[in-house]
């Protein structure tokens, strides 16, 4: 069931406007929107919460028109990226503070409390003062405050940024078991790594308007161009053509270079795109079925989030993420020869 959808949204604010913004939200999805610094995410869910109003198009909770609502109308909660916890109020009364006025029964409102701070686990800070709390306890007493209206769309703005390594972890798992337990999410990103852990679908935001919106494998394997691709971590983005042959495994020409790809498309120009964990190294000749077995020079070795990259002259220029111990058991250094795996199945190609 369609919990929320954006349709044509465009919106101008001086300087900054947004265009043609459409998508749909299912009921119990996590939805990501990913982009870089001010391409415009936060201000989409501004638009949904009813801080801005559109100056075209329509938003829908529950296929009920909300475009014009009030904010405190609206079916959603929105937790913002430095938690705005009010610093002169305790705990408890952060967390009461949207629903004071609507529960005048003071045993209602505690009990409702209560339970919402310990589906939380932050039950036994309720008479702190903010001030005393880490950075993972404010961000579970924010989002208490948030779901205590028990909103149909939780609205999260980078809510891991402000957090370090250690705490992020933690708050990950508490965000996907709301989610398993039925509450719909969009979440605001810019690290598609966060998107691709959390993510069920997911919308890609440049220049303000929406890039490309599918799946989580849509975005993450077929990428519609070489900024999205860039932005999903993929290293390996080639623009050439698919050379006039039968069957499903077709040539795909980088220059004068081709590569094998797996693939059904009846167009010839396009650009293929390899993940760089997909590509596996040896230091000796590759005895493997895959179907592209490339020689080539390593000319750089980088740390990366997840092990190393290794840059390889192959022909093509190609990228391949490795371990540590895959790096001191072939001895790579720049400079020596190795030679680069891949399969034909392994290789993207996205029409033009």
């Amino acid at each position: 069931m369609e919990m929320l959808r954006l349709d044509k949204v465009n919106m101008n604010a001086g300087d900054f406007a947004m265009h043609n913004i459409s998508f749909s939200v299912d009921a119990g999805a996590y939805f990501i929107l990913l982009g870089p610094s001010g391409a415009g995410k936060s201000l989409i869910l501004e638009l949904i919460a009813g801080f801005y109003q559109p100056t075209q198009g329509s938003i829908f909770i529950k296929r009920k028109e909300i475009t014009a609502k009030p904010v405190q109308e609206r079916e959603v909660g929105l937790l913002f990226q430095d938690f705005a916890i009010f610093p002169h109020l305790s705990v408890f009364d952060n967390i009461a503070f949207p629903v004071r006025k609507k529960i005048k029964n003071k045993n209602e409102l505690a009990d409702l409390v209560f339970d919402t701070a310990a589906s939380l686990e932050v039950s036994h800070l309720l008479r702190r003062n903010p001030s005393t709390l880490s950075g993972g306890e404010q961000q579970r007493v924010a989002l208490a405050r948030t779901l205590i209206r028990k909103p149909a769309v939780l609205l999260l703005d980078e809510p891991l940024a402000a957090l370090d390594v250690q705490l992020r972890g933690g708050i990950r798992s508490l965000l996907r078991q709301l989610n398993q337990n039925g509450q719909t999410i969009i979440h605001v990103t810019h690290d598609y790594e966060e998107a691709a852990i959390l993510g069920h679908r997911i919308a890609v935001v440049e220049n303000n308007t929406i890039a490309q919106c599918g799946s989580h494998d849509e975005v993450f394997h077929h990428p519609r161009s070489e900024f999205i691709a860039n932005f999903v971590g993929i290293r390996n983005f080639f623009i050439g053509r698919l050379l006039p042959e039968s069957g499903h495994v077709r040539k795909f020409l980088v220059n004068s270079f081709a590569i094998n790809i797996l693939t059904d498309s009846s167009r010839e120009s396009g650009f293929a795109v390899i993940r760089s964990e997909d590509i596996f190294l040896s230091s000796e000749p590759i005895e493997s079925s895959a179907a592209n077995n490339l020689e080539g020079v390593v000319r750089a070795i980088e740390p990366a989030r997840l092990g190393f990259e290794i840059s390889i002259d192959a022909g093509i220029p190609l990228i391949a993420l490795v371990s540590k111990e895959s790096i001191s058991r072939m001895k790579l250094e720049t400079g020596k020869k190795v030679w680069a795996g891949f399969k034909a199945s392994a290789v993207r190609f996205v029409e033009d």
